[in-house]
């Protein structure tokens, strides 16, 4: 039994490892999703208004939808190198549980894609003008809610690996399942501001990130068994 779980863990952190050293040798995948989430955020007050009045009652919206669209466009790097070069068919005929391959891939990808975003928002906050006591709520949800992004994503990405053109059907399949961690995440962000418990949403967030966690990497991986046989 010792033996089984050293080698699980080690198999998990190599694949973690080996994930990390392919996005920093691929500059796009760290700079995409960080200056998509930049611009998305930047251009509001543009399109919308700079009153910093009406900027302060939008922007925790605004910041968590620019998340969501950050997330998206970074899911279709998720496994689509790995199919493209043969080694996911490697993946999964390896004698290591799936599950936990699969959670290495989506926290290698969250590392890249979401940490960032979630150190960046109280810089875009103050630009967009959030009150100064939403800062720690913004950044408590969003470091919450973007690994919960990430982990329902790869149900999308793997159902879709095998297709040629995905983006469309990737962001059907995706947006539904991040609908309620978009709505908490504002919440949690604007509700504290008018007298409500910041741990209540907490709450929320950390029980869906404990059920993705649990549940979306064997949904993950029966899909890519799935997509790939």
């Amino acid at each position: 039994m010792t033996v089984k779980h050293t080698s699980t863990s080690g198999a998990f952190f190599a694949t973690l490892k080996r994930d990390l050293l392919i996005a920093y040798k691929r500059k796009n995948d760290l700079l995409n999703p960080f200056m998509f989430f930049l611009i998305v955020a930047s251009l509001f007050p543009i399109a919308i208004s700079p009153d910093p009045e009406q900027l302060s009652s939008i922007s925790s919206g605004v910041l968590w939808i620019a998340a969501l669209l950050a997330s998206l466009l970074a899911m279709d790097n998720l496994y689509r190198s790995d199919y493209e070069d043969g080694s996911l068919e490697l993946l999964l005929l390896s004698p290591q549980p799936l599950y936990f391959m699969v959670l290495a891939k989506n926290l290698s990808h969250w590392l890249v894609s979401g940490l960032p975003v979630v150190l960046v928002s109280p810089l875009i906050a103050y630009m967009l003008k959030l009150p100064a006591e939403s800062y720690l709520p913004l950044f408590l949800s969003l470091l919450l809610g973007t690994p919960v992004l990430s982990l329902l994503g790869s149900i999308g990405v793997a159902l879709t690996v095998g297709l040629g053109s995905r983006g469309l059907i990737l962001a059907v399949i995706t947006l539904p399942m991040s609908v309620p961690v978009l709505i908490f995440g504002t919440l949690a962000v604007q509700e504290p501001r008018f007298g409500a418990e910041l741990a209540g949403y907490l709450a929320i967030l950390g029980a869906m990130l404990f059920f993705t966690i649990t549940l979306a990497p064997l949904a993950s991986a029966a899909a890519l068994r799935i997509s790939v046989n």
